[in-house]
């Protein structure tokens, strides 16, 4: 295969704080790279690089192909124009089913679809596409799975979604502590490796220890010698110049045990493993249960004719945890909006009057991007600025962008900024829309746990059938302009056994009743008493979660 691309020595830094240091790696005709790091890796800024929209500090990027076009797709735009489309655009559009609305006014799913097909229209030799599966819906995944297998250029993408990477990608990036790591392979065959090669390098480093250990044991036990040769050639008469020499040559084995250490460390030099980067936070909430926290009645949507749902009624408790599903473009993101009273509406809809929401969006240009950490999160007291600091590190923050403005983060780092603003706040109902995107694997995994140890009321728009499986208990499905309400099969069983236990109860009731009339002589007495103690039995056996 034909090299198109070269990065040879390549450095960048970032207000005096290194990104990358020392890189090289290439690019193959017909490769499709996966990069993958954690938020705030670099991820995005290595594509700027190659796209030649940064300079790099040190080192350069050569374009080994004279006429080489390359077009980068960013991660999220706030506005995007569809002049002068080609046919094959159109074609693309019409299959992803992007109506034709301004920009502004379609879904985050539609909004990607459009520049995704924008893109792949252009025809490059090199695709640059930053979390391309951002907002899409299995379907649309499905789509440009079979797009990207079917472009005759070379892909460079950056995702952290795992099945993804595994479909798509032949060759994997990872950007690991200022370093670029490559490897031939998918995202599993390239964990595979990363899990053998540090197992390697500690055992290296294990026994490398040991090498020390052993070498300056025996420096200090000739040291040892040699401290009381030179001690005892000052005191025994006669003996002096035997034991003066005696030291020496301990002091000369000394030296001769210190140069062998030296240049066995020079040669090896293993380092210890670095710690496996993770992500820790929790979220909590006076956990207000058993009261309606919404109510929905004779809801109906539409914008320019275009019918989005109808008549649709349905009830939240505090305490549900409910998953908003449907294709995008259903209504999800608007559905949200108006149970917030951002958008009007036919209908009714009611929100408890003491509810404290937390409602995170989509987007990522929201935030007051030009602010750092420290303004956002104003605390008058060092030891409530402790607390703000001590979550972000937890986020996997670096200490120096406590005052690194917002617009200078990466996407992920934006959507954990947002989060911890509910974190520290502590509310009683969280609206998260789309909230995965952008998290890199560590942040999703610890935000899947904190979610499903929530105890307040959860509304998520997600379309990471894992994510909201495990976070999760009910479904609004919005689907053929209507919305359901369906409950998980584990809640309907624990309805069912209630329903039944409530029964028995009632039954063992009117038993016992029956019993406090008659004597235990009367001839219906042994009867209804057996009845009682099968229904006490029954009632027992039953579950009680």
């Amino acid at each position: 295969m034909r090299e198109l691309i070269k990065l040879h020595n390549v450095a960048y830094d970032i207000m005096n704080v290194k990104v990358f240091d020392v890189i090289y790696a290439s690019v193959q005709q017909g490769d499709r790279i996966g990069i993958i790091g954690k938020n705030g890796a670099g991820k995005s800024t290595l594509l700027q690089l190659i796209n030649h929209d940064l300079e790099p500090t040190q080192g350069q990027i050569q374009r080994l192909q004279q006429d080489l076009k390359v077009v980068r797709l960013e991660q999220e735009t706030e506005s995007h124009t569809s002049e002068d489309m080609t046919a094959f655009e159109v074609e693309l559009l019409e299959k992803w089913q992007v109506p034709a609305h301004e920009f502004e006014k379609l879904s985050g799913g539609e909004k990607l679809k459009a520049r995704l097909a924008s893109g792949f229209a252009k025809h490059a030799h090199i695709l640059l596409l930053d979390e391309p599966t951002n907002h899409l819906d299995q379907r649309s995944k499905e789509f440009l799975i079979q797009q990207m297998e079917g472009y005759k250029g070379t892909l460079i993408f950056v995702s952290h979604d795992r099945y993804f990477l595994d479909t798509m990608a032949t060759k994997i990036w990872s950007i690991e502590g200022n370093q670029l790591i490559e490897h031939k392979g998918n995202y599993s065959s390239y964990q595979e490796m990363r899990q053998l090669r540090r197992l390697t390098q500690q055992r290296d480093y294990e026994k490398q220890k040991k090498m020390v250990e052993r070498i300056e044991s025996q420096m200090d036990e000739l040291t040892s010698w040699s401290k009381k040769a030179h001690a005892q050639s000052t005191k025994k008469e006669g003996f002096k110049e035997y034991y003066r020499v005696k030291a020496k040559r301990m002091d000369s084995q000394v030296k001769s045990k210190q140069k062998r250490l030296e240049k066995e460390l020079e040669k090896i030099k293993v380092k210890p493993v670095e710690p496996e980067y993770t992500v820790q936070f929790s979220m909590k909430t006076s956990n207000k249960v058993g009261k309606r926290f919404l109510e929905v009645k004779n809801l109906t949507k539409s914008f320019d004719e275009r019918i989005l749902f109808q008549n649709a009624n349905f009830t939240i408790q505090y305490g549900e945890k409910i998953a908003i599903t449907g294709l995008n473009g259903c209504g999800k993101t608007t559905l949200l909006k108006i149970i917030m009273g951002e958008e009007s509406v036919e209908g009714d809809v009611w929100i408890s009057p003491s509810a404290s929401i937390g409602y995170l969006t989509q987007e990522v240009f929201d935030l007051p991007l030009n602010q750092t950490p420290e303004q956002l999160f104003y605390q008058e007291t060092f030891q409530n600025r402790g607390k703000v600091q001590n979550l972000m590190k937890h986020l996997g923050f670096h200490s120096s962008q406590w005052t690194e403005p917002i617009r200078d983060m990466s996407m992920g780092e934006r959507v954990k900024c947002k989060l911890m603003a509910y974190i520290l706040e502590e509310k009683d109902v969280l609206i998260l829309d789309e909230p995965t995107n952008h998290l890199d694997l560590p942040s999703r995994e610890q935000l899947e746990d904190t979610l499903a140890k929530y105890n307040g009321t959860l509304l998520v728009v997600s379309h990471d059938r894992y994510f909201f499986e495990k976070t999760t208990e009910n479904k609004l499905v919005i689907s053929n302009k209507q919305i359901q309400k369906q409950y998980s099969e584990a809640l309907q069983k624990r309805d069912e056994i209630e329903e039944l236990r409530l029964k028995l109860e009632s039954e063992r009731q009117e038993v016992l009743g029956r019993l406090s009339f008659l004597a235990q002589h009367d001839a219906a007495y042994a009867e209804l008493d057996k009845k009682f103690i099968e229904l006490t039995k029954q009632i027992k056996e039953l579950p009680t979660e």
